[in-house]
């Protein structure tokens, strides 16, 4: 994989990754770049892997997912099998918006957004069909305070 450099690549890094719609030439000119300078720079970043790919995010309330509840799994089975079917258990599942593997108390928190609580229990069980648990708490969140998926570039080197 080939990594930007050049005296361009650093200018890459502000691309604004909290809004991927400004065009080309919009983002080239916030950073100092003619378009194609800019193409290049982004698509370099592209083929890198830095950039992964370009979303829209959806407010959840505007299309009725009223509810956000975090999914605190612990199990006392941790091989790579139990991983295995526990990924292949959430992954049919839109509702699981976010999973993760983590290290201490929680072993794989999940985020899972639904329309109502009724939805929640449905979905608290599907996931977990799959695979042997200790236990499984749901928290419900009650308000977003921070959500977001754009991270600076300007400390990082790329």
């Amino acid at each position: 994989m080939r990594r930007p450099r050049g005296r361009h690549s650093g200018q890459a890094q502000t691309c604004r990754p909290e809004d991927a719609s400004p065009s080309v030439r919009e983002v080239g000119e916030a950073v100092g770049l003619s378009s194609t300078p800019c193409w290049r720079c982004i698509r370099l970043l592209e083929d890198a892997g830095i950039i992964t790919r370009r979303v829209a995010l959806v407010d959840r309330l505007e299309v009725s997912l009223t509810i956000s509840a975090l999914v605190l799994i612990r199990t006392s089975a941790h091989s790579k099998e139990w991983l295995d079917r526990f990924i292949a258990g959430i992954e049919n599942y839109p509702e699981v918006v976010e999973a993760a593997r983590t290290r201490g108390e929680i072993d794989d928190p999940l985020n899972v957004t639904v329309p109502d609580i009724a939805a929640s229990d449905a979905s608290d069980e599907r996931p977990v069909e799959k695979v042997d648990l200790y236990d499984v708490r749901s928290t419900f969140v009650m308000e977003s305070i921070k959500h977001t998926t754009a991270r600076p570039l300007n400390d990082v080197s790329v």
